[in-house]
């Protein structure tokens, strides 16, 4: 494992185009805390991005889970509070020596690229989706000018997926109830972004931080060190 790469995955919850905002929201906060700490953000495709850094997945690795928001969207008209949720995985970067794929087990698609990238990666198939058959696993990767850069995109990100549902099994296994940060919480409520209090509370530390805004705006060193003391 890479302790310098992490792959985030922010998908929204339901909710439609709020749910869909709040996702967005959370993808410019990691790009931004990427953005302080020196490190490097990679768009891989719609809601994933490739952070690579000092201890970049050291220090993002807790962020898995269910991420909530409480506030009052620009789009509401009438001041009500919405409640949306994004859920984030967080994925570590795997040598290929540590998973083997069978090629026979790879049905690969291309098709243009619909993110920004200029006229090659708009006019020439270069994005590529990728299913992985025996767990029916799809990853996608547009964001490359190459074909061949967005293959391997894909490749590192099912490989990441791969290792990590064996991980989960091993370490359920082993009854290791600690190991669920940053992996089996995906699904759960871990964190709650309310700014019609200002604060941001993570559920898991049972804390909460002030200046909410500041907070989604990248300046989230705090939050991370003290989920680290878990």
């Amino acid at each position: 494992m890479n302790p310098n790469v992490v792959t985030l995955e922010i998908r929204p919850g339901p909710g439609g185009e709020e749910a869909r905002l709040w996702a967005n929201d959370l993808s410019r906060m990691y790009a931004k805390f990427a953005g302080f700490k020196g490190w490097k953000v990679t768009p891989i495709d719609e809601g994933v991005i490739k952070i690579s850094g000092k201890d970049a997945y050291e220090a993002l690795k807790n962020e898995a889970g269910v991420h909530r928001v409480q506030r009052i969207p620009v789009t509401e008209k009438r001041g009500r509070i919405h409640t949306s949720t994004a859920s984030v995985a967080v994925l570590a970067e795997i040598p290929e020596t540590a998973v083997q794929i069978n090629p026979n087990d790879l049905a690969w698609e291309f098709f243009r690229a619909s993110s920004h990238g200029g006229q090659n990666v708009q006019k020439v198939s270069t994005a590529v989706r990728l299913r992985h058959l025996p767990t029916g696993l799809v990853v996608a990767a547009q964001s490359e000018r190459f074909q061949e850069q967005n293959r391997a995109n894909a490749l590192s990100i099912l490989r990441s997926k791969l290792w990590e549902i064996e991980e989960e099994k091993r370490l359920a296994s082993l009854g290791n109830q600690r190991a669920a940060i940053g992996r089996g919480m995906r699904n759960e409520k871990i964190r709650t972004y309310n700014f019609l209090q200002d604060r941001v509370t993570d559920h898991r530390i049972g804390k909460s931080f002030h200046n909410a805004e500041a907070i989604l705006d990248g300046k989230m060193d705090k939050v991370i060190e003290e989920v680290k003391k878990i």
